[in-house]
């Protein structure tokens, strides 16, 4: 196939995605003050709310990790490539459905930092979600054909 990814678009993908998990907590800390809101459920939807906040910080380093050391395995077209490429495509298309159908309707600081950060998350968030279904569907047409 000729319209294979490139790696180095993949890796960028990987050291993304890590990026992502690292500045999670100063985006729920200092961005959204999401502990204070927190503290206002009871303990265990908090417990909860915590435990979902840390699987989202693992999955992104995870994935990050596994593209990053499987890179030429995540485009081998083996049914394996296309279940987990398929897997995290669906996981940032859903991340990127949710921001654009959801999160506009929330207030959020307005700083320019923050305006700069929310364009280049979502910016990470669109080009995550590309470039794994181009992975998908590149593993899926050599898987089957």
């Amino acid at each position: 196939m000729k319209w294979i990814v490139p790696d180095w678009l993949i890796i960028v993908g990987a050291f993304g995605q890590m990026f992502t998990a690292i500045v999670y907590p100063y985006i729920r800390h200092v961005v959204f003050d999401w502990y204070n809101d927190i503290r206002k459920l009871k303990p265990l939807n908090q417990e909860i709310a915590k435990t979902y906040g840390r699987y989202i910080q693992g999955l992104n380093f995870a994935f990050g990790l596994i593209t990053l050391l499987f890179t030429q395995e995540l485009k081998n077209q083996t049914g394996l490539a296309v279940a987990l490429t398929g897997l995290i495509a669906a996981y940032w298309t859903g991340k990127v459905a949710t921001q654009i159908a959801y999160y506009p309707m929330y207030e959020i600081p307005r700083t320019r930092l923050i305006k700069i950060g929310e364009v280049g998350m979502n910016t990470l968030f669109v080009t995550f979600a590309g470039v794994y279904i181009w992975l998908f569907i590149y593993n899926l047409v050599g898987f089957i054909g």
